[in-house]
């Protein structure tokens, strides 16, 4: 008897839930906090001692409910939602969703962790600054990079940093370098980060064979305008550049420096170090590729990490440890410093996560990671191309590939017209997530699944069961796949909202601005 129910059926629980401002009864408490006339004693009225510019001149409309209605309303967008606890989640693809320890959120739920307070006084901190030293030293180990800090909100944010540390590192040397070079598949963020600093941006497509990037052209777009190189390795189609060493020459023999994008370091951990790749800096995700959990747009860290020469350029504090008085502090006066790219110092229980995660698994544990998850990522590969009718992989002539693959639903649309967000659609009604890729799409119709290391045989194969369903039902019955999903809480999304700027509305106030009562 087998341990799960291949394809088993999923229905999403729907239930037309209101925002929470639509909820709001006015007056409706969950709690009534009582005065404290001994504390407005001590500090007065702390009202009037403002300024009069930023003190409201009424209340802010928060919804009003009670702790019950709160609890509900919560509790039923839970049940709307697929996430890596839920389902086997590993069709996200490039984004690297897997599971996270449970130890690691009771440590980071600890008062000694979840009270902490950035304003504290560093002699009140020591174990965490000591956690974030350690970590550090253990970052430089896995990357060969000589420093990490934690600042950077995210991967974005960390090239962003790169971006800038690049760019002082040439002003302070009185070169006028203006010239980011990148590939198409590595991540978007690698172009709009230097773009966002003011840096032209070349980018270079790969051989369209291989599916990696093209060394003439590397060589045709380096100039004595060239800034530095930011790219990811593997790329988004999961296909790893053996070259990447000769990558990395070329630029520095063009006066640039080179910046690795490690988001997708899920298959190289203690296999492949940006040292010998050539790299001056790069950044590794500690949420998704180190534990915590893939939040969207937070909470996240993008721990950046440099060679010894380029260590000045890095934003402020860093942690240092000062052995006469066996104590850690924060050092601001780096000569060169890009200044803060976020205020503080990180998110600390990203931090912590990270720093448990790797002192569970040991220098050997993780380079198991590495290994399940390339073996996973091959193993759904090499079944998919089997099984999945019409589906195909990227560069097909390149069968090699490391923590993902980004396949291609092409010839299923081409004699069903079926298209991949049909399939995407479909999908949901097993329970599981299917991603494209990144916009513009370079591979027509494209999915892509990254399996990581979480997930058992029998569970990557209930996932391809459910694909190999919805390509059949295209072949076989198309409309269905065409009218999908049928048992989820919402049935199709009206993106026009997505692709109109003016529509958007960010708040609830922004929204009531632009589109009255009106839903």
């Amino acid at each position: 008897m087998g341990i799960i129910k291949l394809r088993r059926e999923f229905h999403e629980a729907r239930w037309e839930e209101p925002i929470i401002f639509e909820l709001s009864n006015e007056g409706e408490r969950g709690i009534l906090v009582p005065r404290d006339e001994e504390m407005e004693e001590m500090v007065g009225d702390v009202i009037s001692a403002l300024p009069s510019e930023i003190v409201r001149k009424e209340p802010p409309k928060l919804p009003e409910l009670s702790q019950k209605r709160v609890l509900m309303h919560y509790l039923r967008l839970s049940q709307e939602t697929l996430g890596a606890d839920i389902n086997v989640d590993i069709g996200q693809g490039t984004c690297t969703m897997k599971y996270s320890p449970k130890v690691n959120e009771f440590l980071v739920q600890s008062p000694k962790v979840s009270e902490l307070h950035p304003y504290q006084s560093e002699e009140t901190v020591q174990g965490a600054l000591e956690i974030m030293y350690k970590l550090d030293l253990f970052l430089r180990e896995i990357s060969g990079l000589d420093r990490f800090v934690f600042q950077p909100g995210g991967g974005s944010q960390a090239i962003f940093a790169m971006a800038s540390i690049i760019r002082a590192y040439h002003k302070s040397r009185d070169e006028n370098r203006d010239e980011i070079i990148t590939t198409i598949f590595s991540h978007p963020s690698d172009a709009a980060a230097p773009a966002v600093k003011g840096f032209r941006v070349i980018t270079i497509y790969p051989d369209p064979e291989t599916g990696i990037p093209d060394v003439e052209a590397l060589k045709e777009a380096v100039s004595r305008r060239t800034a530095g190189l930011i790219i990811a390795n593997p790329e988004d189609t999961g296909i790893f550049n053996p070259k990447v060493k000769e990558f990395t020459d070329i630029v520095h023999e063009a006066g640039g420096l080179c910046a690795y994008d490690q988001a997708n370091a899920n298959g190289l951990l203690g296999m492949v170090r940006a040292r010998e790749c050539g790299f001056d800096m790069g950044f590794f995700n500690l949420h998704k590729t180190f534990s915590s959990p893939h939040g969207s747009g937070g909470p996240a860290v993008g721990a950046l990490g440099v060679r010894k020469e380029l260590e000045g350029f890095l934003p402020v504090p860093i942690v240092e440890y000062d052995e006469s008085k066996g104590k850690y502090y924060l050092r601001y006066d780096l000569p060169n410093t890009i200044g803060k790219v976020r205020e503080f110092y990180g998110v600390f229980p990203v931090v912590l996560r990270a720093y448990a995660w790797i002192m569970s698994l040991g220098e050997e544990g993780i380079r198991e990671v590495a290994r399940i998850a390339v073996l996973n990522n091959n193993y759904v590969m090499h079944k998919i191309l089997r099984e999945v009718k019409g589906a195909d992989i990227s560069y097909p002539a390149n069968k090699h590939r490391i923590e993902q693959v980004r396949y291609t639903w092409e010839k299923v649309r081409k004699d069903t017209g079926v298209t991949v967000e049909d399939a995407i659609n479909r999908m949901y009604d097993f329970g599981f997530h299917l991603w494209t890729s990144h916009h513009p799409w370079i591979i027509p119709e494209p999915f892509t699944i990254e399996p990581t290391e979480s997930y058992s045989k029998e569970e990557l194969d209930e996932y391809i069961e459910g694909l190999k369903e919805v390509a059949n039902e295209s072949y076989e019955e198309p409309d269905r796949v065409k009218l999908a999903p049928h048992r989820s809480s919402i049935h199709r999304i009206d993106v026009s909202w997505l692709n109109d700027p003016s529509k958007w509305a960010i708040t609830w106030r922004l929204y009531l601005r632009k589109h009255g009562d009106a839903r």
